[in-house]
């Protein structure tokens, strides 16, 4: 763009100054100058259609008018800015409709394995290579955590088509143990070391709900671990970061987070430690975004029991509700399916369908239980059609007893929702939220290894969900992936895959719908739709200003639109440079 009118922009927008309070905690703002937004593209998101504006007027903190220039010159009263956008395109800020910001901040942290286009982790060479040089720059923090962490590759991806395995790992280092996490965050490759700090052997049996990897042949574990196998020795290596490290990793979290013009971000799967960390930064004033978390209920109960849920975000922070997981990943074959996957994993049967993390159906309906008890909202992480049926009945039994007004529940993913299943959504008031994403990264591999075309071409079924008059959300699920806001409604709109096979072409909505899925439906969502969403009086001043209008370029350009800023209640926290 025109880097003179670009400096324009921001330098209007850096002048900006606000409150940082809700209008439930609001000072006086009588005596604060107001802001007036016009000339460019304003979308509100108000309505089924796209409805522009001249015009936004903020003061301390909030949208004051939403309307004509004329009429907003004269609400904003006297010394008012004026703020012109140059014919750049402003939206509601986004909001995060699932996500887990920390784990984000360890992936900026960490080496970064993924592969091609967000990294270069395409061999098990490269994973070594890439490893070696992280190494090589932050001996800090493996003094500090123990560990060397790589986060992202993708078996999918690899030229190899597998996982790396143990000994492969011992050419970065034999000494220290290393942990490389698997894009989806349900798999892990350890070292030699590793596996033996974390005391896994050939006599160690299969946890409930994972599995060792065996070397074919023998028990002796070849490195890679699934789900809840993962999970103590994953938690034994987070246990060692104290709580400035651990605010480190939330700032790395948000500062990527509000490049993409995010200005609510989740921590989707919480611990009681984190949430903990957060808080102190939001008593310190260290959160520029709103972050609502939903602790584990299954490990975090004590915690929730404790600390309950907060409807008002107090200094940028609230503990939302609670997180369950029901699955694993489809792309790393360890979600739970009605029908088995086309090609099972290595040494599995030809009727392989995964697993349930709970294999206790009575342990997992008691947690829904709880939560439906206790009032607190439930989101659920079920990827296989499987595991969404688990959900849906654990539902069906705590509304029946406890009743479901205004619930809000939600199956995260919701990858491979059936028909009927949709129907039960809808009787149940579950809003599904899809990660139209998977077309992109995963659709050839689940059209080709994981699940077929049949079922890959309905992942994360959209129109299907639009047809019964039913709201979806969708999410980018980092650190999966990036928390791309624009990768979210580029695979949304158009579901094209790595090699430009369009992954169910039915299921395809508008640019117009895909925005309300990351603006007011997740507002609406997070039981926030009074404050955010859209672009109206009484609403907080939340916005992203973006190059290019997205409902007026191509829908296959939208993956190139550019955050120009992200603004939380009248406040610049991201501008590019």
């Amino acid at each position: 763009m025109n880097k003179l009118i670009h400096s324009a922009v921001l330098f209007s927008i850096i002048l900006m100054a606000s409150c940082q309070q809700k209008p439930s905690e609001k000072n006086d703002t009588s005596n604060e100058n107001a802001s007036v937004y016009y000339g460019g593209d304003i979308i509100t998101m108000e309505g089924d259609s796209a409805q522009y504006v001249e015009a936004i007027v903020e003061k301390g903190g909030e949208i004051v008018f939403v309307g004509s220039k004329e009429k907003a010159m004269k609400t904003a009263g006297d010394n008012h800015k004026m703020l012109d956008l140059k014919g750049k395109t402003m939206l509601p800020g986004f909001i995060d409709a699932h996500g887990h910001v920390f784990a984000c901040g360890i992936q900026a942290l960490a080496a970064n394995l993924l592969p091609p286009p967000d990294g270069k982790g395409a061999s098990i060479a490269d994973l070594i290579s890439l490893t070696k040089e992280w190494v090589s720059k932050n001996q800090k923090i493996i003094d500090k955590v123990g560990w060397i962490i790589g986060f992202g590759y993708d078996d999918a991806q690899l030229k190899e088509k597998r996982h790396p395995i143990a000994t492969e790992l011992d050419q970065i280092s034999k000494e220290v143990p290393i942990m490389l996490l698997h894009q989806s965050g349900h798999l892990a490759t350890l070292n030699s070391k590793g596996l033996e700090l974390a005391g896994i052997t050939e006599k160690s049996l299969d946890p409930a709900g994972g599995i060792i990897r065996r070397i074919k042949g023998s028990k002796k574990p070849e490195g890679t671990l699934e789900e809840s196998a993962l999970f103590g020795p994953l938690f034994k290596v987070f246990a060692k970061i104290d709580s400035s490290g651990n605010a480190s990793i939330v700032k790395a979290g948000l500062a990527a987070y509000t490049k993409y013009g995010f200005t609510t971000a989740q921590e989707g799967r919480a611990s009681g430690v984190v949430c903990e960390t957060i808080k102190k930064m939001a008593v310190a004033h260290e959160l520029p975004i709103d972050i609502y978390a939903y602790p584990d209920i299954q490990s975090d109960m004590e915690y929730m029991l404790k600390n309950g849920t907060q409807a008002n975000y107090k200094n940028h922070f609230r503990i939302a509700g609670v997180k369950l997981s029901s699955d694993g990943a489809i792309q790393g074959k360890t979600a739970f399916l009605t029908k088995p996957y086309k090609i099972p994993p290595l040494g599995a049967s030809k009727d392989y369908r995964g697993y349930p993390a709970f294999p206790d159906a009575n342990a997992y309906n008691a947690l829904v239980d709880a939560a439906y008890k206790n009032n607190w909202q439930i989101i659920t992480h079920c990827n296989g059609d499987a595991s969404g049926d688990m959900y849906i009945k654990a539902v069906r039994l705590a509304a029946n007893k406890y009743g479901n007004k205004n619930r809000r529940s939600v199956m995260i993913h919701a990858q491979m929702v059936r028909e009927d299943q949709l129907d039960s959504l809808k009787a149940l008031a579950i809003i599904p939220s899809f990660f139209a994403m998977h077309t992109f990264y995963w659709g050839d591999w689940h059209v080709n290894e994981t699940i077929g075309k049949e079922r890959a071409y309905r992942i994360s079924p959209a129109v299907s969900t639009l047809k019964r008059g039913m709201i979806f959300t969708q999410h980018h699920d980092a650190p999966v992936a990036n928390p791309d806001a624009f990768r979210i409604l580029h695979a949304t709109v158009n579901r094209v895959s790595r090699t430009g096979e369009i992954i169910g072409a039915d299921q395809r909505v508008s640019a117009y719908i895909a925005l309300k899925s990351i603006t007011a439906w997740a507002a609406y969502q997070a039981f926030e739709e009074s404050l955010k969403g859209t672009l109206k009086a009484g609403k907080l001043a939340d916005f992203v200003i973006l190059d290019k209008n997205p409902l007026k370029i191509p829908p296959m350009e939208l993956n190139t639109l550019k955050v120009i800023a992200t603004i939380k209640e009248g406040k610049t926290v991201y501008e590019v440079k």
